[in-house]
């Protein structure tokens, strides 16, 4: 697994990572087992970045993520933890609290060194590309990096998601204008120009989409959202899938920037988005 700098004064870390958060029932229900089984191949393979938030599974994949690296030496993996989305007890969405006392008890709970600031998480994939307007070059212009989540946006463009697919209650998709109706029927309809680049490629759609990311520059990391195993070794294969710029050029043509129908959570959530702001 290449490495990639988070930042100019960042640490080196796998040009993928592994996105935790749907092994704790966010995408619908999980297996623990095979979840802990995942987090245990990646690091094998070269993976050292582990992602999660304090919100995912209300504690529960924290947890999780406890268990799997029980024992294992600290320098073998580095942990990113969000914090910021308020969950009731019934883990249903309450609003976010990214005010100064909030930040300053979720950084004293989760440092015990200052550091500055060497990254920006935030979504980014070929049909959410809205960083590229002013985020990313500001992130360049301070030497900060991107830890891109999304890449895949939430499954849409990863070329197993179906129209007819029903989603669980708990799977917070069902909730996500993108998977509506009409909008979920234009969006699935985009990948198909995205799997003729991938066929072409001999890759799969999401190896092509994953791979989109990567070439974005090498200030860039790619988080994968890999359950199981199976997902995991498809994602890590678009390390060896180049694009040229006949590729790229087909991809802009099967997927404009403005493509994409529907916003990326419901309007209240939207609200918050910084980044989603004009």
């Amino acid at each position: 697994m290449n490495a990639r700098r988070l930042g100019a004064d960042g640490p080196a870390v796998s040009a993928i990572g592994l996105g935790c958060m749907g092994m704790s029932g966010m995408y619908g229900p999980a297996d623990r087992g095979e979840g802990i089984a995942t987090i245990h191949t990646a690091l094998e393979a070269g993976v050292d970045l582990l992602d999660t938030g304090d919100f995912y599974g209300m504690g529960h994949n924290e947890l999780l993520i406890g268990e799997a690296l029980r024992g294992r030496p600290r320098e073998e993996y580095r942990l990113s933890v969000k914090f910021g989305a308020q969950r009731g007890p019934d883990g249903m969405w309450l609003g976010y609290d990214a005010s100064p006392p909030a930040v300053k008890t979720a950084l004293a709970h989760s440092l015990t060194a200052v550091h500055p600031i060497c990254d920006v998480q935030i979504e980014y994939s070929l049909i959410s590309r809205g960083v590229e307007a002013a985020i990313l070059p500001a992130c360049r212009e301070l030497g900060v990096a991107i830890t891109a989540y999304g890449v895949l946006s939430r499954g849409l463009i990863s070329g197993h998601f179906a129209a007819e697919r029903e989603l669980a209650a708990n799977d917070f998709r069902a909730r996500a204008p993108r998977f509506d109706g009409e909008n979920c029927a234009h969006n699935l309809a985009l990948v198909d120009g995205l799997r003729a680049v991938a066929d072409a490629k001999g890759a799969s759609v999401a190896q092509v989409a994953i791979a989109w990311v990567l070439g974005r520059g090498e200030d860039i990391v790619a988080l994968v959202g890999s359950r199981t195993r199976a997902q995991l070794d498809e994602a890590l294969g678009a390390e060896r899938v180049e694009l040229d710029a006949d590729d790229l050029a087909a991809l802009e043509r099967a997927i404009p920037p403005d493509a994409v129908l529907g916003e990326r959570y419901p309007e209240p959530q939207m609200a918050t988005l910084d980044s989603e702001r004009a």
